[in-house]
């Protein structure tokens, strides 16, 4: 996956961003987690609900015919819940107190999870080609040996004399 230290900039750019933010991780779909900056809170536990609720939404957007899941808001006493699609293999969850202006932690959250998406899918497509590329190597009988080039000597021409008809072994032709 993506390197943490990439995640977890963009994380502490979102916080910045959006003051209200009380705390951010991003997890892959299994539940690991690949960073955070959730002071206060079980990372570990909140990807695993994270990915519980996503495996929910997106059932829940299929059934109802609202295509792909992209987020997930959930509201509470204190405060908000929020998760994000992250391109393929990953989401973004966030935390935020209650009086967060929600339409700015909508666009935030959905930049910050376009970006962590690019960070995951990219290392994802160089992970999956270099498997590619041991695979093949495994498969692939060696190529035949190539003999070694021909060396040969260049061929010059000279020049011929003009053929005549003239001697004894000259063509005629006989009337019958």
């Amino acid at each position: 996956m993506a390197s943490e230290a990439e995640i977890l900039d963009e994380l502490r750019r979102l916080r910045a961003r959006v003051p209200q933010l009380t705390g951010a991780l991003a997890a892959g779909v299994d539940g690991l987690v690949l960073a955070q900056d959730t002071p206060g809170v079980e990372p570990e536990r909140v990807a695993a609900l994270t990915v519980t609720a996503l495996g929910v939404a997106v059932r829940m957007a299929d059934a109802t015919g609202q295509g792909d899941f992209r987020e997930l808001i959930v509201r509470g006493v204190y405060g908000y819940v929020a998760t994000y699609a992250a391109g393929r293999g990953a989401v973004l969850t966030v935390l935020a107190q209650d009086r967060v202006h929600v339409g700015r932690l909508l666009l935030e959250g959905r930049r910050a999870g376009a970006r962590i998406g690019e960070l995951v899918d990219a290392e994802a497509a160089v992970a999956a080609a270099a498997e590619a590329a041991v695979a093949e190597e495994r498969t692939d009988p060696a190529p035949p040996a190539k003999a070694p080039p021909k060396t040969t000597t260049a061929r010059t021409r000279t020049a011929r004399a003009p053929r005549t008809t003239t001697g004894t072994n000259a063509r005629t032709t006989t009337d019958s």
